[in-house]
């Protein structure tokens, strides 16, 4: 089993079934990493009379679990010639390694259980991804857009995108030369952003990827105050609170007040997606715990 370099496979080529959850409306607890959110399912299903691609798929996830305790990301291909299937995972970058495991080792079965034996397939859990494709896939941009929500609430008064704008800023470079590498957590001015890159781009191209992310929400989302895009190898979310910062015990509110409007993209037979609620919420109890940490320790 070797690694491949570039994954840029969407789940393309083939026609997709897509299921995007619901919004959760209670604050995300650790157990919470592993809630189901996303599907992506190939209609087209293995022609394997001698067992080699269920085989070769068994294989490729058994690797990607095991390096799951070790790592937030990894890619493998599993077989060889026109039997290889190429397959990566990735998890938040603010997951630490017990719960990335934790939450990849949940989705093949899923997978398994919610898209039966095809030729390509994405699960998206709140904390992790995992995907793979059989060789011969077309490839896509990096930046094809994929999926988008944009809050219902507009912005009211002056100053939200001042603000906002100062706040992709930093995510971008944040991206580009953070700590954690390709993934970025912040807040400006009550502005809370976050961004994250697929694992196998460099530093510039991340922050291109995120650049093009941040131009494209700014075009569709407008002066809503909270938004999310995916990009084929990137994404990014935002949320502004113009009355401060809510308190953790009304953060469950935030879910159950948000009505969005959703538009899904499926690039040429690929689809990605990820339910806004359940990234968001997450996103707003991380900042909450690196606050909190300043007062009581927390790492």
């Amino acid at each position: 089993m070797g690694l491949f370099r570039k994954p840029s496979f969407l789940l393309s080529n083939t026609v997709f079934f897509i299921t995007v959850y619901g919004f959760l409306v209670t604050v995300i607890s650790a157990a919470d990493y592993t809630t189901l959110v996303f599907k992506g399912c190939a209609d087209q299903r293995f022609q394997d009379p001698s067992g080699i691609y269920a085989q070769n798929l068994k294989n490729l996830s058994d690797s990607l679990v095991s390096q799951s305790s070790q790592k937030i990301y990894f890619t493998a291909t599993s077989g060889d010639g026109q039997n290889a299937i190429m397959g990566l995972y990735q998890c938040r970058g603010d997951l630490s390694n017990d719960l990335c495991h934790a939450c990849v080792t949940k989705v093949p079965d899923l997978i398994d259980k919610l898209c039966g034996k095809v030729v390509a397939a994405r699960v998206q859990l709140s904390g992790c991804y995992l995907k793979y494709e059989v060789a011969g896939f077309k490839q896509v941009s990096e930046t094809e857009l994929l999926y988008k929500v944009c809050g219902s609430t507009k912005a009211s008064g002056t100053g939200f995108e001042e603000r906002r704008d100062a706040a992709f800023e930093t995510m971008v470079d944040g991206v580009k030369n953070g700590s954690k590498g390709l993934f970025y957590t912040g807040e400006n001015q009550s502005v809370f952003v976050l961004g994250q890159c697929e694992g196998d781009l460099s530093s510039g191209d991340c922050g291109d990827c995120v650049n093009t992310a941040v131009q494209s929400v700014k075009s569709e989302c407008g002066d809503s105050i909270s938004g999310q895009l995916y990009l084929n190898k990137c994404y990014l979310s935002y949320s502004y609170y113009p009355n401060g910062v809510p308190s953790i015990s009304s953060t469950s509110d935030v879910g159950a007040r948000q009505h969005t409007q959703r538009t899904v993209a499926i690039a040429v037979g690929g689809v990605a997606a990820l339910g806004f609620g359940v990234v968001c919420l997450m996103f707003v109890r991380s900042i909450f715990k690196k606050r909190l940490g300043k007062h009581e320790g927390w790492n």
